[in-house]
């Protein structure tokens, strides 16, 4: 639209004729300014006043949502953990204990933690840390989870065959328990070396007998080495019973077995004798569970009529 101005030399208004290049320039002006203005009320906006664009508000509210969702996550992979600790616990102490398994320890269950840092190109991506720590405790938790579900196979495994664990405890004595032929000498436990005189820790029973009275295996098993120590043992046998437990029959005078065998609970190993480290003849017997030797008056009863006792001898001789 043209511009007027009051001419008043010749008392009339004339038309107001501006160059192109002006009014380019004038464009170019106004358009700045109004890029200087919009970018001030942004900064006064967003700076001063302290509010977020509405774009920006709208990522806030996402990336809200995103890290609440990684936090609940994240305390629930926590509690999935503990859950599996428990798991791990009554596994060693109840279920693997129950058949004589040994424990996992937890190197193995621990295994492939640590060294490089596998998470490093997380680090510029999630500046909570939530996401790194978050990958890494699932990553644990499936390794861990891996070993406990190889292990639960191998519990069933051996459970399918418990119907046999019971015979495979040593729970009679290894000789006919007959009072008349023999005496408890030395018990478990420490006593008065009959040697040296120092105290020292005994670890089986021993039955004072003649030479030549008749052991038995207290357990179904496999013959596991016969050895002659003349310096200790002398003449004996080891049985692996399975499910953890072994026994050693020590100082015998002759064995009848060899190893490799299956023996039945009941069943001729050999003869008692003095062999060996020996202040008399006499039979040392050794329970040996999970590697520890444990008291063999626990597993036996010592009472148990010698019928019943010579039946047993029958059964498993036939």
């Amino acid at each position: 639209m043209p511009k007027y101005i009051f001419n008043i030399d010749t008392l009339s208004y004339e038309e107001v004729r501006r160059s192109r290049r002006f009014r380019m320039t004038k464009g170019a002006v106004l358009f700045a300014g109004s890029i200087l203005m919009a970018v001030f009320w942004l900064w006064l906006y967003s700076s001063v006043l302290g509010f977020s664009l509405p774009k920006t508000r709208a990522l806030e509210k996402a990336n809200a949502r995103l890290l609440s969702k990684m936090e609940l996550l994240a305390r629930q992979v926590e509690k999935d953990g503990e859950y599996l600790a428990s798991m791990q616990l009554r596994d060693n102490d109840i279920y693997r204990s129950i058949f004589g398994m040994h424990e996992i320890p937890s190197e193995i269950r621990n295994a492939g933690f640590g060294g490089v840092d596998r998470y490093a190109y997380l680090d510029g991506i999630d500046r909570t840390g939530i996401l790194k720590e978050t990958e890494m405790s699932l990553d644990i938790l499936s390794r861990k989870a891996c070993v406990q579900s190889t292990s639960f196979d191998e519990v069933e495994a051996v459970a399918k065959k418990a119907d046999n664990m019971a015979a495979c405890i040593p729970s009679v004595p290894p000789i006919v328990p007959d009072r008349a032929a023999y005496r408890v000498s030395s018990s478990f436990g420490y006593r008065s070396d009959p040697f040296t005189g120092n105290s020292k820790r005994h670890t089986g029973m021993d039955f004072a007998t003649r030479i030549g009275n008749r052991v038995y295996s207290t357990a179904d098993g496999v013959v596991e080495s016969i050895r002659n120590d003349r310096f200790g043992y002398g003449n004996y046998v080891v049985v692996d019973h399975g499910f953890g437990y072994k026994t050693r029959y020590a100082h015998m005078s002759q064995i009848t077995v060899k190893e490799g065998d299956e023996l039945k609970r009941g069943q001729l190993v050999g003869f008692s004798g003095n062999s060996g480290r020996s202040s008399g003849p006499h039979l040392h017997y050794e329970v040996i569970y999970k590697g520890n030797y444990v008291n063999p008056i626990k597993y036996m009863d010592l009472d148990m009529a010698v019928d019943e006792y010579s039946s047993l001898v029958e059964r498993a001789g036939s």
